[in-house]
């Protein structure tokens, strides 16, 4: 097979899967296990067929008219570069380990049948996006993934939580997407077609007549789908879904989708100064202030949200400074790495048997009876914290180094403004990633609260994924030599100055943290049982005993009260109420435009009920008093007929002799 046939069968697959897991899901519950797993598995491999016979080489084109439209026409193409291979091997990847360890996860789910085909679909989805070379057949990718994620998010629909969150995430990023598509069109009329080849050559020929407003108004759909400040705010309430569509989502599609569109049409967002520099604060703020809120989060879940619109905000900082190579290798590394973290969150809540354990300060004991989601979620915490050798350490430098050339004059791509604001915020976000990393681990792992119930060894289907994600969650950095040529030809290699300052950094946040965590539970243990510090003397072993003791005399021997060494509180401070809530976004878009549009839309229903309403029915009543009358009128006596006849004749003749009268005196 050539290698435009084998590509245009990675999206196929999937969507033929999720056909058929529709189609035989109540008839045949037995081919829905190997029709969700088979064709996802089938599409990976072929990817990977596709990325080894693309090999980071000259970029495959290849098209078909798909309709004559009149003015510009929409082409089913493929664009094939080193960007779109690897991307797609991610996005096989993640979907394939999310789909066998949905197996045992949604195992006893009454409505797994749809779900996997809901997932084959979204994976669909998102390689139609990464191998398309056509704006118009990209934005159907991206518009299944926005109603995808409505029914996945919304999976738990009996939750009130559940609800909200899928209507968020829908109307969210659809606020997003209207501006997008006006950006679309804008920008097909400017070059004067939608393949992604002929509009990159329109650009650097300088047909672009407004590359401020285009990529302003194309910001705008990215900052919904990828989760960026100001329309972030509907990725953390996404968590009530199931967690393998939380590992789906925020490793390998949707949220991707906005960065690597950017990575697609760089030089046109290069064309404008003011679009990179609003991409540039956008990103900073992004970044720093989902570090701050994920420090402050209590639920699981919640933290690896906000870490995702983080380690967003680093591609996008990327992209800012114009180095689309370091943003698709953070996001490739990132896609690893934050896959085992949501993967092994799910193994967490898996052994409890519930959500409830989902709440970092009622764990404890996990480490022993989780062996498997313990190391390998502390291998990904690592790669998150970007300790070095592994993976995100080396991509998220690549972002810093990008930035830094930018910020000193060395790369003329973006302003040196814009590479300064990466570059500060992504060295202040080091820090705190590092912070409420080593805090997640300490207090999932080293918690005091309730311990996990023992249901034995996890699902081998559930514990196997996470080994195979972790692989490159190790290895994919080191390969950074091998796959420049993927890249654009782009070194990524680490500088000494920022790998030091950043690591420094990270190192400075995690043991910053870890003494916070100290402190806490001493000052815990003292509080609880009334008494000033233990002895300086004591063994460490007979306080953590009676910091314990201490711990479940305060809260009962059920041991399900939050553990209050929770050292986020003690690094926040003031800040920590505020950054809990998300600094309080939701209840200012509430403010500014929920409540206004409740507002209006009760004055229109009032207006409607009591004003236009009423008028119909006035000219209905109306209607009917006039018939009724008529209807009197209508005795069917010849003599009254007549009589009112002469009545109306003697009314007319008096008239018309006074008319003439007043006539004649005028």
């Amino acid at each position: 097979m050539t290698i435009t046939t084998l590509a245009v069968l990675v999206p196929l697959l999937p969507f033929l899967g999720a056909a058929g897991g529709l189609l035989t899901g109540r008839i045949a519950p037995g081919f829905v296990r190997p029709l969700a797993v088979l064709p996802t598995l089938t599409a990976f491999l072929l990817a990977v067929v596709v990325a080894s016979r693309q090999g980071g080489g000259p970029t495959v084109d290849a098209a078909t008219r798909l309709t004559p439209t009149g003015s510009v026409p929409i082409d089913l193409a493929l664009h094939l570069d080193g960007f779109a291979v690897l991307v797609a091997v991610l996005v096989g990847l993640v979907a394939t380990c999310v789909q066998i360890y949905s197996t045992a996860y949604l195992r006893d789910d009454p409505r797994y049948p749809s779900y996997t085909a809901l997932v084959s679909l979204f994976t669909s989805a998102m390689l139609l996006v990464v191998y398309s070379g056509d704006l118009m057949v990209l934005l159907v990718g991206w518009e299944i993934m926005g109603i995808c994620s409505y029914f996945l998010v919304g999976h738990y629909w009996e939750t009130p939580e559940a609800r909200a969150a899928s209507l968020k995430a829908f109307l969210v990023t659809k606020l997003g997407d209207v501006p997008f598509l006006i950006g679309l069109f804008a920008l097909a009329v400017d070059t004067g077609s939608f393949r992604i080849t002929r509009i990159l050559g329109a650009v650097a020929n300088g047909g672009l007549d407004h590359p401020t407003l285009i990529a302003l108004l194309l910001l705008a759909g990215v900052a919904g789908k990828s989760a960026q400040f100001p329309l972030h705010t509907w990725l953390p309430d996404a968590m009530a879904g199931p967690t393998p569509v939380s590992a789906l989502i925020h490793a390998a599609t949707m949220v991707a989708a906005g960065i690597y569109f950017v990575a697609r049409l760089l030089p046109v967002f290069a064309q404008s100064g003011a679009a990179l520099v609003v991409l540039a604060v956008m990103a900073a703020v992004t970044m720093t202030g989902s570090a701050l809120a994920a420090l402050a989060q209590d639920d699981i879940k919640r933290v690896l949200a906000y870490s995702t619109i983080g380690q967003l905000g680093y591609m996008a900082g990327a992209l800012a400074v114009g180095d689309r190579g370091a943003a698709v290798f953070h996001l490739l590394s990132h896609g690893a790495f934050k896959a085992v973290l949501f993967l092994a969150a799910g193994v967490v809540i898996h052994a409890a048997g519930t959500n409830s354990l989902a709440a970092m300060s009622r764990m404890g004991g996990l480490a022993k009876r989780i062996p498997d989601a313990y190391w390998t979620m502390t291998v990904a915490l690592l790669a998150l914290a970007a300790i070095p050798p592994f993976s995100g350490f080396f991509s998220k430098e690549a972002v810093l180094v990008a930035a830094e050339h930018t910020a000193l004059g060395d790369r003329h791509v973006a302003p040196s403004a814009a590479g300064w604001t990466v570059l500060v915020a992504g060295l202040l976000t080091a820090a705190l990633t590092a912070a409420y990393a080593t805090r997640l681990w300490l207090l999932a792992f080293r918690g005091r609260g309730a311990e996990a119930p023992d249901h034995g060894r996890q699902p081998v289907a559930m514990t196997t994924v996470l080994w195979v994600l972790a692989v490159p969650t190790i290895a994919f950095g080191l390969t950074v030599g091998a796959i420049g040529d993927w890249f654009d030809d782009h070194g990524l290699t680490p500088s000494l100055t920022t790998a030091v300052l950043s690591t420094g950094i990270g190192l400075v946040g995690g043991l910053v943290t870890y003494g916070a965590w100290r402190h806490t539970s001493a000052l815990a243990a003292r509080t609880a049982v009334g008494t000033v510090a233990p002895h300086p003397d004591a063994e460490p072993a007979l306080v953590e005993a009676e910091a314990l003791t201490a711990h479940t005399a305060a809260y009962g021997t059920a041991g399900d009260a939050p553990d209050p060494a929770d050292p986020g509180r003690l690094l926040l401070g003031p800040l920590h109420r505020h950054a809990a809530t998300g600094f309080h976004l939701d209840a200012l878009y509430t403010a500014l435009f929920v409540r206004p549009v409740r507002a209006a839309a009760g004055l229109v229903g009032f207006l409607d009920r009591e004003v236009v309403d009423t008028y119909v029915r006035g000219s209905g009543t109306g209607a009917r008093w006039l018939g009724a009358a008529v209807r009197r009128a209508q005795t069917g006596n010849v003599q009254t007929y007549l009589s009112a006849l002469l009545a109306g004749s003697l009314v007319l003749a008096i008239a018309a002799v006074v008319f003439a009268n007043v006539n004649a005196g005028s």
